[in-house]
């Protein structure tokens, strides 16, 4: 059976050798690598992390108390890790962070009064919400999450201003207040 197999794998090879390479070339892409660059972390960042974290979604926690939309906190969750524990990366700084969510929020509730709420109109609107981000260079993955949340719950307008506008202006002055503490971190690097 083996020597069958390896036959009939060798005819194929011989056959089509740019499918195979191809082939080889695309897996061997999988295999991953070392990362050898992970930076140290001291404690006083990880102090700063926390505050930054606990005030944070604090007060975005109040704010989906307030609006009813307990599923309003993983979306925001997710930025507070960006903002507060990553906020040198691209996806944390305010242009992505707020244009991530409102886009995508707006995006959400638009795909939502379209379509309604059949299977299919959560995939289109986080992927149109994706798609937008990474045209307008807004790319904030949590952001994904808020189309999710506008379509599943079934938002109107008024969201993409309050909760989602107000939620994440809100995590943006804590990380502007809270990052810069450390002497070890800037933020933001950019605006725009």
């Amino acid at each position: 059976m083996i020597i069958m197999k390896n036959s009939v794998v060798r005819t194929m090879q011989d056959t089509h050798p740019i499918m195979w390479k191809t082939l080889a070339a695309y897996l061997c892409k999988m295999k991953g690598g070392r990362c050898d660059s992970v930076p140290k972390i001291s404690l006083p960042c990880i102090l700063v992390t926390a505050m930054g974290s606990f005030a944070g979604l604090g007060l975005v926690a109040a704010l989906a108390d307030y609006y009813g939309l307990p599923l309003l906190l993983p979306s925001f969750g997710a930025s507070a890790a960006l903002l507060y524990a990553a906020c040198h990366l691209p996806m944390a700084q305010p242009r992505n962070v707020l244009g991530g969510h409102v886009i995508s929020a707006f995006i959400g509730v638009s795909v939502y009064r379209m379509f309604g709420n059949a299977w299919w109109v959560i995939p289109l609107g986080v992927t149109l919400a994706i798609i937008v981000m990474t045209i307008t260079y807004t790319l904030h993955p949590p952001g994904g999450a808020t189309a999710f949340l506008a379509i599943y719950t079934g938002q109107d307008f008024s969201f993409v201003v309050s909760p989602v506008g107000l939620g994440i202006i809100c995590l943006l002055i804590i990380a502007l207040l809270i990052n810069n503490i450390s002497s070890q971190r800037k933020y933001p690097n950019y605006w725009y």
